[in-house]
């Protein structure tokens, strides 16, 4: 709790020192604003005044002028400052209310909640307080999609596991960086939605200008026949009219060729204010250090022949302001109908794209995968008291202390679970309420977890990453006129199909067969167990029938018994939620019915 305490103290004074910063900030922006108006009135009185002496008045207004242009730009970046205050300030607040096991201010992935998945939807992934919603800081659509895409398909090899451990580890501690990158996004939140797939558009797209050769030689034609005329003209040998003549046609042609560099142009600096939201994120990579393998591939990623990626989008920006220059009039008469300079221009930036867009695909990648690992390590720094799991490298599955990280520290009741060797079951009894299925969904959340690469919220947890398969929560389906019945059956085919295929899994079941009667399922419940030992599986199945508790003594090195038991002390059920060995004696059904005044015969 200790080190708990000291998240919360952080965060509190995170706020504190914020707060008092954005009210320094925004005093300091009222005063610049007093000041601009100031200096514009008395400006304004001082051209007014000398407006009969030209130079006075002149030498008054661009004196003024600077000044308020000066304080312009500066204002403008107290903005920018307040701005980046105020997310900093919502940041920390979202997580001391996410400590307290508030997630409503984050992404609850909704729209990814899918019935059919192996796992997700019986332990709750995604929605409304959902594992993904606790973990979710991701400030990209990429970045999202990429997080999600860990909760969906986990780690399943030890080096992969351990490889994204460490890089979680050495993040967690990097609270600034993780911050800033946040905030940094945050500022431009609005604009990132689909990005990747435009940019990625564009940087698949064709060239126009460079593919077509000619324009490369029209570039270099045009200024050579224009010096080659003018040299006439010097020696005397042609008139002026002769130079005036071509510069003027090569001017009409540019005006002709001027809509196509128009839209290519228009093209450009939509991706380059794309890549510009992206660079501020880039750049915070490119200027930390890391030591974790993973990260300092990421960090490798945003280089390309020696240049940082912030650096090459630079030279980007430099290359699209200058063909805005075409805006000038009076500048770009001259210069195209001399050399034809924005074919030079944009030319120049097609050679860019041809040089450089192929990186970008690898740039967003990287830029993702830091998006959902400051997610992972913001969760992993909120929970100090998670341990990294050991991962084994044959079946086995142990812990000490387990809990479901989303509940409440405060009430959640630790268990333990040790499983070895495969097929190793254990057959969990119990009465209604008693806790079986909360157990269930604390191993499976938590082998998740670990799978992931995250730390468990266990104090020691040993596990192999089998594949993890779930049915917990089946559900009928009214749009495909599907039974509860038949959609479980499609479940446990799934199950033993993966298992036919070669895959390891780690199955968890909560009451099987329960759409059909007792005899049918007690039959059914029997044979499918049987099949799932003979096929070498390992996992976890709760149930109410207590005969199929005797499937131990058929199988006693593979299946064990555990149960929740209901106590009756001084005609009160109380649950103590602590996993127990054997099988359950007390069932509540009948005593809650007699309690609630339904007569019991």
């Amino acid at each position: 709790m200790d080190k708990l305490q000291n998240r919360i103290d952080y965060y509190q004074s995170q706020v504190e020192k914020i707060k008092h910063a954005l009210s320094v900030e925004t005093n300091r922006i009222y005063k610049i604003g007093t000041l601009r108006l100031l200096l514009f009135i008395i400006g304004t009185m001082g051209v007014v005044y000398f407006r009969h002496k030209w130079i006075e008045a002149g030498v008054i207004f661009i004196v003024f002028m600077v000044l308020y242009l000066l304080l312009v730009k500066v204002h403008s970046r107290m903005f920018h400052r307040k701005a980046y205050l105020e997310k900093a300030k919502l940041v920390n607040e979202q997580e001391l209310k996410a400590i307290n096991y508030v997630a409503s201010d984050f992404d609850a992935g909704t729209d990814l909640i899918d019935p059919s998945h192996p796992f997700s939807f019986d332990i709750d992934i995604f929605g409304n307080k959902s594992l993904f919603q606790y973990t979710n800081r991701t400030v990209t659509s990429l970045g999202r999609r990429l997080l999600a895409g860990y909760f969906i398909k986990p780690l399943d090899t030890k080096s992969d596991i351990l490889a994204r451990q460490q890089a979680i580890e050495e993040l967690t501690e990097k609270v600034d960086f993780r911050q800033q990158y946040r905030i940094s996004g945050l500022l431009n939140e609005n604009t990132f939605d689909n990005d990747d797939e435009k940019l990625k558009q564009w940087s698949e797209s064709i060239n126009y200008f460079s593919s077509h050769t000619y324009y490369s030689y029209i570039k270099w034609l045009v200024p050579a026949v224009n010096a080659l005329f003018i040299f006439l003209y010097i020696i005397d040998i042609v008139p002026l009219s002769v130079p005036i003549f071509f510069v003027v046609f090569f001017l009409l042609c540019s005006i002709i060729l001027g809509k196509y560099i128009t839209k290519e142009q228009e093209t450009s600096n939509k991706q380059l204010q794309m890549l510009k939201t992206y660079v501020c994120l880039i750049s915070s990579i490119e200027q930390e250090s890391f030591e974790s393998d993973e990260l300092i591939k990421i960090q490798k990623q945003l280089y390309c022949n020696g240049l940082k990626a912030s650096d090459v989008v630079k030279q980007l920006n430099h290359l699209i302001s200058a063909l805005d220059q075409r805006n000038n009039i009076f500048v770009t008469a001259i210069l195209n109908g001399l050399f034809f300079w924005e074919l030079h221009r944009i030319i120049k930036i097609e050679q860019w794209k041809d040089h450089y867009s192929k990186y970008l695909p690898t740039w967003l990648e990287s830029i993702a995968r830091m998006d959902s690992f400051c997610s992972l390590a913001t969760y992993a720094y909120n929970n100090p008291s998670f341990n990294y799991p050991e991962i084994s490298e044959t079946p086995q599955y142990k812990a000490e202390a387990l809990k479901h990280p989303l509940m409440n520290r405060s009430i959640c009741v630790p268990n333990n679970i040790e499983m070895e060797g495969a097929p190793c079951f254990s057959i969990i009894t119990g009465a209604n309420m008693a806790g079986k299925s909360t157990y269930l969904r604390t191993v499976a959340i938590n082998h998740l977890l670990a799978c992931i690469g995250m730390p468990v919220d266990a104090l020691r947890m040993t596990i192999y990453p089998a594949h993890l398969v779930t049915s917990l929560r089946t559900t009928d389906s009214l749009t495909d006129n599907e039974s509860y019945f038949f959609a479980e059956l499609k479940r446990l085919k799934m199950i033993i199909d993966k298992l036919n295929s070669g895959e390891k899994l780690f199955i968890i079941l909560d009451e099987i067969l329960r759409g059909t009667n007792s005899l049918d399922k007690q039959k059914g419940s029997y044979s499918f167990i049987k099949q799932l030992v003979l096929s070498g599986a390992t996992g976890l199945i709760a149930t109410h029938d207590l005969q199929l508790a005797t499937l131990n003594k058929y199988f006693p090195q593979y299946i064990s018994t555990q149960c929740f038991e209901a106590d009756i002390v001084h005609e009160e059920l109380t649950f103590s939620y602590k996993l127990r060995n054997g099988v359950a004696q007390n069932m509540n059904a009948c005593f809650l019915m007699k309690k609630m005044g339904i007569n019991i015969e």
